[in-house]
């Protein structure tokens, strides 16, 4: 039997937090997610999520504060687990990525009021932060447990999710993720 984990990975900005709680509300799973833990160590560094990422490249404690919360789910049940790297914490997880155009991403992250660590005074800065970001974050992983997480092979599903609707995405994800069970 397979366990009941969706791990969602992807882009900055491509709704993962908003589709995960979908998720948890539609199949009655809890939400662990890594956004807030960022955010709050970032806030305790006082620093930028952007900054707290470069920080990241020469101080290895952090990524390992972040990813302890997620090694030790491997084996429990009913999660919706919203982390750059749970995908590879647990690999017999259903696994998604969402991703979505970065001028769309930009947009979406300006717009969210819960960001106050990532606010830009441009669409143009919120782009390079965005690519600085992600470019980082996978620098860091690959040097830390050699994963790619930007590569679309490790992941059951893919979702572009720039012009979908949260609810729409939702719906492709449970369809499929009830289709995996059933393998």
């Amino acid at each position: 039997m397979k366990i009941k984990i969706i791990t969602i990975t992807g882009d900055l900005g491509s709704g993962k937090s908003t589709v995960s709680k979908l998720l948890c509300d539609r199949l009655g799973y809890d939400y662990v997610y890594t956004g807030k833990i960022q955010r709050e160590i970032a806030d305790r560094y006082g620093m930028t999520t952007l900054e707290l990422n470069q920080y990241s490249e020469t101080h290895p404690e952090i990524d390992e504060e972040i990813d302890s919360a997620f090694k030790s789910l491997g084996n429990a049940s009913r999660y919706v687990v919203d982390s750059r790297m749970a995908w590879f914490f647990i690999p017999h997880s259903f696994r998604v990525f969402l991703k979505t155009d970065v001028e769309v991403a930009a947009e979406r992250i300006s717009a969210d009021n819960q960001r106050k660590n990532e606010k830009y005074v441009s669409k143009e800065e919120a782009i390079q932060n965005i690519i600085a970001r992600k470019t980082s974050e996978n620098k860091r992983y690959l040097e830390l447990y050699g994963a790619d997480s930007s590569e679309p092979s490790h992941f059951d599903l893919v979702i572009d999710t720039s012009y979908l609707l949260p609810e729409q995405v939702a719906d492709k994800l449970v369809s499929e993720y009830e289709s995996w069970l059933q393998q």
